[in-house]
């Protein structure tokens, strides 16, 4: 039975973790109330703290300036880049973990460089070479947010290599497998959080993103983000730049619960597996042997 004193620390860091969850909602959830208001809010005059009338005209509005079509887009051009910058990221990752490379903090300086310059100075001089280069502007535009998204799934998956057992791949390829089963069956199922997280991240920087968008793009993708600042700043219509306000908030947030929850179900699965197997042991080192004339001494007068 448990003592308790060891279950009133535990009832207490729960509840703690309770009280801390929830403010952290709050604190996210508190900037969206007006947004919510907004959205639905036909008429909200001074000095009324509510709405004097409700509806869908902001809805509606906001569909007749090009929501729908800007939000596929815009998820279209983050799930491209979270598929390249992910394993790029995972690849140098490991590259940098298990020392393949060369002056490895070189390597990390240039990965760190996309954060460290200013974003406009950066992406004006890189348009110039992709100019130069008759890059088209849709790929120039995912080949820049891939570079900025590497710095981001580069240092998840480093951490998520530090803690690596190589060992496991070692005994899978003794055991016969080959480098693409190593790979499928060992090396993924134990990164799969890790890449989560990684491709999460990936995503937002190329979800959010205004700069790289306008200037590389060049007007050849009209996304979310371009969309909401051009409501916003000529529409007039606070309603339906609410709408798009909260259509821009809902695939991160959306994206964040999966990723936390794939990543305790995962945990569970591995406490569940691993006390499977302790409790194995201990049946097999309990149990007595089948055969027990095979492991007794034979006994009886010499003839």
């Amino acid at each position: 039975m448990t003592s308790p004193v060891l279950a009133a620390p535990r009832t207490a860091s729960r509840a703690l973790r309770l009280v801390a969850t929830a403010a952290l909602v709050l604190w996210f959830a508190i900037p969206l109330l007006p947004l919510a208001l907004w959205a639905f809010a036909d008429a909200w005059s001074f000095p009324s703290p509510l709405p004097t009338a409700w509806g869908g005209q902001g809805v509606a509005d906001a569909i007749g300036f090009g929501i729908l079509p800007a939000f596929g887009r815009s998820v279209l051009l983050g799930l491209v880049v979270a598929a390249i910058a992910t394993p790029l990221g995972a690849l140098a990752a490991r590259a940098l973990t298990f020392g393949a490379v060369p002056f490895p903090r070189v390597v990390s300086a240039l990965l760190l460089a996309p954060i460290a310059l200013p974003p406009f100075a950066a992406v004006l001089g890189v348009n110039v070479v992709l100019l130069r280069a008759y890059v088209p502007p849709l790929v120039g535009v995912v080949l820049v947010l891939v570079v900025f998204a590497l710095p981001y799934t580069a240092f998840v998956m480093r951490a998520a290599y530090g803690a690596y057992n190589r060992s496991y791949e070692e005994e899978a390829r003794l055991l016969g497998a080959s480098r693409l089963q190593v790979l499928r069956r060992v090396q993924l199922p134990m990164l799969a959080p890790a890449l989560a997280r990684a491709a999460f991240l990936a995503f937002l920087v190329a979800w959010s993103d205004y700069i790289v968008t306008v200037i590389v793009g060049g007007g050849a993708l009209v996304s979310l983000p371009l969309v909401v600042a051009g409501a916003a700043s000529g529409l007039g219509n606070d309603a339906a730049v609410a709408v798009m306000s909260l259509a821009s908030v809902i695939p991160p947030i959306a994206l964040l619960l999966a990723v936390l929850a794939f990543g305790r179900r995962r945990s569970a699965r591995g406490v569940a597996s691993r006390g499977r197997a302790l409790s194995g042991r201990r049946a097999a080192s309990d149990s007595p042997p089948a055969d027990v004339s095979a492991v007794l001494p034979q006994s009886g007068t010499p003839s």
